[in-house]
């Protein structure tokens, strides 16, 4: 009788990692410079900053870029998020969302949430807690200090 080592076999392919459950964070400890953020957060207004066709030189392709301006919280505070092209689709007053590997980008000293090509927006069903909006994380100003050693 044969008996196969599924020791031997299973060594042979790489095992994959295993997914990690996301760890979500509520605006208000949002920090700057950090990044691969999870949060549920509902949107509250959005205003198209820039608007324009760009023509590639090499060919006639003209590409669309937009960029909107979205205020954005949860029960804990609010925060501007930077919505680039179709995420301004998604960013509608009154839909709440689902933040996946977001980041805080600075903007003249103040914090912006955004989503690049590896982080995902996902409209989500009505959350059904009440926005703290006396709390907005974007008008603190932060300095960047030098430290010597």
């Amino acid at each position: 009788m044969a008996t196969t080592n599924s020791h031997a076999q299973s060594s042979s392919t790489p095992a994959k990692p295993a997914l990690r459950k996301p760890v979500f964070i509520k605006v208000g400890d949002l920090k700057p410079e950090t990044a691969g953020l999870t949060l549920i957060a509902k949107v509250l207004s959005s205003e198209i900053v820039l608007q324009k066709g760009l023509v590639a030189s090499a060919s006639s392709n003209v590409r669309n870029v937009r960029i909107a301006e979205c205020l954005v919280g949860d029960e804990t505070g609010t925060i501007l998020f930077t919505a680039r092209n179709h995420q301004v689709d998604l960013m509608k007053p009154g839909t709440s969302v689902i933040i996946r590997n977001g980041k805080i980008d600075m903007f003249k000293g103040s914090m912006r949430l955004a989503v690049d090509k590896w982080g995902r927006i996902e409209v989500t069903d009505s959350v059904t807690f009440e926005v703290k909006e006396d709390n907005n994380l974007s008008l603190m100003e932060y300095e960047l200090v030098n430290v010597a050693e």
